[in-house]
């Protein structure tokens, strides 16, 4: 099931924690429906000085099928939640891998 992101609100780390997620999203460039492969959601450094350093993030990019244009994806784990950004896209789903 695809999980729409709420962009006010990250994703419930509990749920997420240690777990894969697929991505989609619709390139703005080209309006092109794009899956990516699994992405690990990394864990907070709970052994950070504080709660604005306990941030962590995966970096990965993907080409778009449609128009060949280079999305960067993030994902950012912090004691407050999980959020997905995109570059060059209009909306973010996540799903749990299983």
């Amino acid at each position: 099931m695809w999980i729409q992101q709420n962009s006010s609100t990250p994703a419930p780390l509990a749920d997420l924690q240690g777990r894969a997620v697929g991505l989609k999203f619709e390139c703005s460039s080209c309006s092109t429906e794009v899956f990516t492969d699994l992405i690990g959601v990394p864990a907070p450094n709970d052994q950070a000085d504080s709660v604005e350093h306990a941030e962590n993030h995966e970096i990965e990019e993907i080409k778009c099928p449609g128009c060949d244009i280079i999305h960067s994806l993030e994902v950012d784990s912090s004691f407050d939640g999980v959020t997905f950004k995109v570059s060059d896209a209009k909306e973010v789903s996540y799903q749990v891998a299983q």
